[in-house]
């Protein structure tokens, strides 16, 4: 077993070839690479389905009672400094890692599909192999150093992934946006670690972990400073993770292309943050306020993310709002010491969101034939409905998803999230109440989504033949070269034969599984000779929505048993994190009677049902309701008096549309204060500094050319003006001394 875990090594290491080899590829052989740039996408399917392989075997044996293990190898030593690197693995390693893989390979098997229109085709695998080989590389390490290295290797990934598109100017913007807002929480994280290596002398969590809490039970250390360290590692999980007050990169990052989007939301980027609290939770506990304050700004998290999703139009964007809320849960359950619940959240909820996101990147690509390849409109709410004729096996699996997050019963995310809602009661009344408040509001804009996408009459129609003719038939790409050709006038679209070979040299070209006929899936709901837009997606993207629409209906067994006696148990689960629990935890064993359960399942399912029944009411016949909105706004513009009621409404619509009026804050705030304060200090350099400088070269200069002038050849002149100018000094120097 143990020379099994030696090889741990692999698991970060098996992406990164894919990267290697195409970076290497583009560089020497360009054609040669672009010829076979399907075989990358195989290779690294394959190459992460092997990972996925070796992690599931560890995963295995930590469920049948292996220990922890660390393996470690010596990066450098002297005679003061000692640096080891290595892997550790864990129940919370081979938890990560399988989440990583499973949703890795997903996205993978989508993104060849999604991409394969687009000339960034290869760059695209070569970052993604990379992003996963850094989020790997970050759960498997076992000190501090490891830690940093990694986690600012997963932010250079997201920063190139974000911007892939970067000639779009928007794009640009918001991957230099999450950029900037991550280094605040990485400097944080790198004085914490500084902070606590002065404190303990050590980067290896077993050492940190127990020299921390010698020192606090024999009160050996100063706790100011601790407390001060553990608050500034705290501010890199916040910032990597999306909470409050630096969850401003969140929104943004949806100019990404939408598989990047669900590999963020769902297993990378924000899991770091995740990862890297539960990981130190044992730091954590012992230090003091360190657990409230991470308890209070997960509630802060949940209630500000669900509010802002509330109005927002962007499908994607509504997601990363509902992405922010439920990392609050997780952070709250973290925060008030519920460890299990709060990796089973983790768990749930990854699945469940990289279900949507996939999902609203099939409803993306039905929607762009009709309304354009810009993101305003293909990705708006607004512009869709009546979705559900169309894409049949998308609706039904972002149906699924939708229940999920909302906490309907079997669904996977029902059981982690009924957990931390009943342990937030044990912890907190205030606390319990925002985040039951919180599962309506969840529920409710999360089935706002749905019906203003699936229900309804499409809102939308072809304004004009000859503009659809001659639009570019390419998503939000940028190097899209030729359009399908337009057979007649009721729409039906016939494309060229461009079939892309697995040694095109023609890598612009539209794959034959692109948008442009019925699916194998859809032929059982639709004519089969029938080409009309919008349409289902292709197998290759329907293939990965149904694998993790099985996810999203049966991984929530991992939490629960029911046995002969009427317990609900959370066995394999706890069998699972037994050994990493112990470390401050007494008891891992979690049950509940039958009787406790039912009462807590009601409660919350029937919040869960309350805020579905209200987007029913509002939001049930999505075009009625647009046709309304349209007839109040006119009577406002008439002079028609609002009610309170309305007044409230509007308060709350501008609150979510403009998320909260947080960026305008810091733009006014800290970024015209900081151009302010640039301003000023170059004003102050160039009239003042330079100015005193230049000053002096001119006088220097004009009393150079006056006392060129002045003199006369004569030596007894200039003896005459040297000794007055020295009485005029004796003079003034005895004046002085004498007053």
């Amino acid at each position: 077993m143990e020379h099994t875990y030696q090889y741990a090594w692999i698991i970060p290491s098996l992406p990164l070839p894919v990267t290697m080899l195409i970076g290497f590829g583009l560089l020497l052989i360009p054609t040669a690479t672009k010829n076979i740039r399907r075989v990358w996408a195989f290779t690294s399917v394959l190459l992460l389905s092997i990972t996925f392989g070796f992690s599931s075997s560890l995963s295995i044996q930590q469920i049948n009672g292996s220990s922890i293990y660390q393996y470690l190898w010596s990066w450098t030593i002297n005679n003061d400094f000692s640096l080891e690197f290595g892997h550790l693995i864990d129940p919370l390693t081979s938890i990560m890692s399988v989440l990583i893989t499973t949703v890795g390979i997903m996205v993978i098997i989508y993104s060849d599909n999604y991409m394969s229109h687009d000339q960034g085709y290869l760059r695209f695998f070569a970052y993604m192999s990379f992003f996963n080989a850094s989020m790997l590389g970050l759960v498997t390490s076992s000190n501090l150093i490891q830690i940093y290295i990694f986690w600012e290797l997963v932010g250079m990934c997201s920063y190139l992934l974000i911007g892939f598109w970067f000639t779009r100017p928007i794009a640009a913007s918001a991957c230099q946006k999450a950029f900037v807002t991550n280094r605040v929480g990485d400097f944080g994280l790198l004085l914490g670690i500084l902070g606590f290596y002065c404190i303990t002398g050590s980067f290896e969590f077993r050492d940190l972990f127990k020299i921390v809490n010698n020192l606090v039970h024999s009160n050996g250390f100063n706790s100011l400073f601790a407390t001060l360290c553990a608050l500034l590692l705290f501010v890199g999980a916040i910032a990597k993770s999306a909470q409050f007050p630096l969850h401003v990169w969140l929104p943004d990052a949806m100019e990404g292309p939408t598989p990047i989007s669900a590999l963020i939301h769902a297993a990378t980027m924000v899991a770091a943050g995740i990862f890297l609290v539960a990981r130190l939770l044992p730091l954590f506990i012992v230090i003091p306020y360190i657990m409230n304050f991470i308890s209070l700004i997960g509630i802060i998290t949940v209630l500000l993310g669900a509010t802002l999703a509330l109005a927002q139009r962007d499908i994607k964007r509504s997601l990363a709002y509902s992405t922010m809320s439920q990392l609050g849960y997780i952070m709250l359950a973290l925060g008030i010491g519920s460890y299990r619940a709060a990796l089973f959240h983790l768990i749930t909820h990854a699945y469940s969101k990289a279900l949507l996101f996939l999902g609203s990147g099939s409803i993306i690509h039905s929607m762009e034939p009709i309304v354009g390849y810009s993101p305003d409109k293909s990705q708006n709410m607004v512009l869709m409905g009546g979705l559900k004729r169309y894409v049949p096996i998308t609706r039904i699996t972002f149906l699924l998803g939708t229940l999920s997050l909302c906490g309907i019963p079997p669904l996977a995310c029902f059981w982690s999230k009924d957990e931390i809602l009943n342990d937030s009661w044990l912890y907190s009344p205030i606390f319990a109440i925002i985040a039951c408040f919180t599962a309506g509001l969840t529920a409710f804009y999360m089935f706002r989504m749905y019906l203003l996408t699936f229900d309804g009459n499409l809102r939308v129609h072809f304004q004009n033949y000859s503009s659809i003719k001659n639009s570019s038939f390419y998503s939000i790409s940028l190097w899209g070269k030729k359009a399908p050709k337009v057979v007649n006038r009721n729409l039906s679209l016939l494309t060229q034969n461009t079939k892309v070979s697995f040694f095109s040299k023609d890598t612009y070209q539209i794959d034959h599984n692109i948008r442009n006929r019925m699916r194998y899936f859809s032929t059982y709901f639709r004519n089969k000779y029938t080409y009309m837009y919008p349409h289902e997606s292709d197998n290759t993207m329907l293939f990965p929505l149904l694998v993790l629409v099985l996810f999203t209906l049966f991984i929530g067994s991992i939490g629960i048993h029911f046995d002969q006696e009427g317990v609900v148990d959370f066995d394999i689960l706890s069998k699972w994190l037994t050994p990493w629990t112990n470390l401050f935890h007494g008891n891992s064993n979690y049950s509940v009677n039958w009787y406790e359960f039912f009462t807590n399942a009601i409660f919350s399912v029937s919040i869960a049902l309350f805020g579905l029944f209200i987007a029913s009411i509002f939001y049930g016949s999505a075009y009625s309701f647009f046709k309304n909105l349209h007839l109040i706004n006119s009577f406002v513009k008439k002079g028609y008096k609002r009610t309170l009621s309305d007044q409230i409404k509007n308060m709350v619509y501008n609150w979510s549309y403009n998320r909260g009026y947080i960026d305008i804050f810091y733009i006014r705030v800290f970024l015209m204060s900081i151009r302010g304060l640039s301003e000023l200090i170059q004003f102050f350099d160039r009239r003042i500094i330079d100015g005193i400088t230049n000053g002096l070269g001119v006088a220097s200069l004009f009393i150079g050319e006056g006392i060129k002038y002045t003199g006369g050849g004569r030596i007894s002149s200039y003896l005459f003006l040297y000794l007055s100018y020295v009485l005029i000094f004796l003079f003034l120097l005895i004046f002085f001394i004498s007053t």
